[in-house]
């Protein structure tokens, strides 16, 4: 797995190939704080199952977690986003507040294998 270098001088994780194992190998190294929920899903909805057809949601749900989890400052402008949001009175603002920190999900969750 490559680094990508950006402006500040900080290196972020390239994403990984795009199977459960390499996910999760890339969330143990980057992202462990993730470790926990990702082994836990992964028993409840999948390990056990003799239907196939989970996996794909949960690559989804995954790899959007760890695209923003590997980079400390996006994952922390997205909290914060949604924080203000939390504490927002003004309905149309909390309403944009929530509706940008979901652009950057999607955006995040677009990242492709090498990213």
């Amino acid at each position: 797995m490559t680094t990508t270098l950006f402006k500040a001088g900080t290196s972020i994780p390239a994403m990984p190939e795009r199977t459960p194992k390499a996910l999760r190998a890339a969330i143990a190294q980057h992202a462990p704080q993730l470790l926990v929920d990702f082994d836990r899903h992964w028993r409840r909805d999948i390990a056990d199952a003799y239907d196939l057809a989970p996996v794909p949601a949960f690559m989804a749900r995954w790899w959007g977690e760890y695209a923003l989890a590997r980079d400390p400052q996006l994952e922390a402008r997205v909290h914060r986003l949604e924080d203000e949001a939390a504490q927002e009175p003004d309905y149309a603002c909390a309403k944009a507040l929530i509706e940008e920190a979901g652009r950057i999900r999607r955006t995040a969750a677009k990242a492709e294998p090498g990213q």
